[in-house]
C-alpha cells in the first residue's frame, strides 16, 4: 500500500494544518469542533449506507449521542479511583453481572462466575490468556505452558501467547464444516497444556466450533475451555432465544471455565470495553496484581490497565440497560434476518459457495474463479468486505446499518452483476486480495514476507512525523 495508491499516510494534509509541534497559539475550539464535525460527517458517509461489513454494529446516531451524553458526564473520571467515585464500581459490576446472566452463569454450580472489563476483544482474549498462567505457576507447573487453539481462532491468541510466552499449539479445521477437528485438538494437549480455544462464533468463516465436544475434552483431561464470543456474546444468545439454530455454547456446558464477549460490538457500545466472565473467582483472581513494598503506596491492579475513564464504563452500562432484552432481541432478529436474505442470495449463484453453516456473519468463496474478483467488482458499488485466504474468500458481518430498508435488494443486485464481471475476468489477476480489518490492494498469499515488509511500513509511517 503506496500513497501513489490513493492511500496517503498523512490524510487531510491538503485541507487542514498538520502539527509537527504544538501550536504556540492554542485554536479557537469552535474552528476545531468545526474541522472535526466535517472529518465526522465524511467519514460516517462512508458506512451508513450499510455497505460496509462489521466495524460499525449500531450505527444509530441517535443512541451514539445519548452515549455521548453519558460519557460526557464520566470521561473525566479515573475509573481506577473507587474510593472518590463509587459510580465505577457500580457500573463495572452491573456490566459484569448482565453479561454473566445473558451467558447463562446462573447454570454454574462448581464455581462463582465472575468477570472483568477490558478495553476490547484482544484484551479479553490477553486478560484469560494471562489467568490460565498465573494459575498454573501458582499450581507449582514449572514447564515451557502452551495452549492449544482452532487454526480460525483470533490471532488475539496468538498475540497473548506471545507477550506471556505461552506456547501455542494450532489444531486444523474441517475443511468443509470449516469448524476445529476436536480429536485434533485432544491430540495436542499434554501435561503442560492449560487451556483449549473454541470460537462462538469465529471471525473468519462466523461459525461456531463443537464447544459440546471441547467442553467434553477439557473436563477429561483437565485443561481450562476459553469460548471466544468476543463477535457473536452478544447477538448468538438472543438469536438463540428467538429460535434460530445455534448450539449452546457458553456455560451451561460445564468444561467453559471462561468466555469473552465485546460490549462494543453487538453490546452496541462504545470502542473500548469488553468483558472477560470466568466460571469461577478464583481463575480469575489468578492475574491480579500486587506491589506491597512500593515507595508509594501498596499497589494492586485486577487487570493489566491501570487508569481507565470512566465515561467507557458509563456508556457500556447505559447502553446495556437503555436497550434491555427487548431492544437485543429486536436487533438480533434484524441483524438474523437480513444475514439469512444475503445467504440466500449467494446460494443463488452456482459459482459461489459459502463457507461452512454460517449465523450473522458468513462468508463465501468460488470454486470457479478468484472470489477477489467479486470484491473487485463491489468495490466499484460501494460495498467493503473482510477477506480470508486459504481458500480466498470474502465475508459479510451483518450489523444494524444492513438492516436497513433496501440494503439486502442492493446486495442481491450488485452481486448478480459481480458475478459476471468475476466470469468475464476469471483469467485476471484481481486487484484485491485478504487483509484483516479490509481488503486491500496490491497483495497476495504467496509474498508473506513482502506483506510483512510493507505493514511494518505502513505502521512506522502512520507514527511518523509528517513532512513540511
Amino acid at each position: 500500500m503506496r500513497e501513489d495508491d490513493g492511500v496517503s499516510f498523512y490524510p487531510y494534509a491538503d485541507r487542514f494544518p498538520v502539527n509537527r509541534t504544538v501550536p504556540q497559539q492554542g485554536r479557537p475550539r469552535e474552528d476545531i469542533l468545526a474541522e472535526l464535525k466535517a472529518l465526522a460527517a465524511e467519514e460516517d458517509a462512508v458506512w451508513e449506507n450499510g455497505q460496509v461489513s462489521g466495524t460499525m454494529y449500531c450505527g444509530d446516531h441517535d443512541h451514539y449521542a445519548f452515549l455521548n451524553d453519558v460519557f460526557g458526564l464520566f470521561a473525566h473520571v479515573n475509573a481506577l479511583q473507587r474510593d472518590i467515585c463509587p459510580s465505577q464500581t457500580r457500573f463495572e459490576g452491573e456490566i459484569i453481572a448482565m453479561t454473566l446472566d445473558m451467558l447463562h452463569a446462573d447454570a454454574v454450580t462448581d464455581g462463582e462466575p465472575v468477570g472483568i472489563v477490558t478495553t476490547g476483544g484482544s484484551g479479553s482474549i490477553a486478560h484469560a490468556m494471562l489467568s490460565y498462567r498465573e494459575r498454573a505457576r501458582a499450581e507449582g507447573r514449572t514447564g515451557r505452558l502452551n495452549v492449544v487453539k482452532p487454526e480460525t481462532a483470533h490471532p488475539a491468541f496468538d498475540k497473548a501467547c506471545h507477550l506471556f510466552d505461552l506456547e501455542l499449539r494450532v489444531a486444523p479445521i474441517d475443511e468443509d464444516s470449516t469448524l476445529v477437528r476436536v480429536d485434533e485438538v485432544a491430540s495436542l494437549i499434554d501435561d503442560d497444556t492449560v487451556a483449549i480455544i473454541g470460537s462462538a462464533c469465529n471471525y473468519g468463516y462466523g461459525t461456531i466450533d463443537p464447544i459440546a465436544e471441547l467442553s467434553d475434552v477439557a473436563l477429561e483431561r483437565g485443561v481450562g475451555l476459553h469460548v471466544d464470543g468476543c463477535l457473536g456474546g452478544f447477538i448468538l444468545p438472543w438469536g438463540q432465544e428467538l429460535g434460530w439454530d445455534i448450539p449452546v455454547f457458553d456455560f451451561r456446558l460445564p468444561g467453559v471455565t471462561s468466555m469473552s464477549a465485546d460490549t462494543h460490538k453487538y453490546g452496541y457500545s462504545f470502542k473500548g470495553t469488553s468483558v472477560c466472565a470466568f466460571r469461577d473467582r478464583s481463575l480469575r483472581n489468578s492475574q491480579y496484581f500486587f506491589l506491597t513494598d512500593w515507595t508509594g503506596g501498596k499497589y494492586c491492579s485486577p487487570g493489566m490497565e491501570g487508569s481507565r475513564s470512566g465515561g467507557l464504563l458509563a456508556a457500556t452500562w447505559a447502553s446495556m440497560v437503555s436497550l434491555g432484552k427487548e431492544g437485543y432481541l429486536a436487533y438480533a432478529r434484524q441483524i438474523f434476518e437480513t444475514a439469512d436474505q444475503m445467504k440466500d442470495a449467494v446460494r443463488s449463484h452456482p459459482e459461489l459457495r459459502i463457507m461452512g453453516q454460517p449465523t450473522f456473519c458468513f462468508s463465501f468463496t468460488s470454486d470457479e474463479f478468484d472470489i477477489y474478483h467479486v470484491n473487485d467488482f463491489m468495490k466499484l458499488r460501494g460495498w467493503r468486505f473482510n477477506g480470508q485466504q486459504y481458500p480466498n474468500a470474502i465475508h459479510m458481518a451483518v450489523t444494524r446499518p444492513q438492516t436497513q430498508p433496501g440494503v439486502a435488494d442492493r446486495f442481491t443486485a450488485d452481486l448478480a452483476e459481480a458475478v459476471a464481471y468475476a466470469r468475464d475476468h476469471a483469467g485476471e489477476s484481481p486487484q484485491s486480495a485478504a487483509v484483516y480489518g479490509g481488503v486491500a490492494g496490491g497483495m497476495n498469499d504467496e509474498a508473506d514476507e513482502f506483506i510483512r515488509t510493507v505493514m511494518a511500513d505502513m505502521m512506522d509511517k502512520h507514527q511518523a512525523v509528517p513532512p513540511v
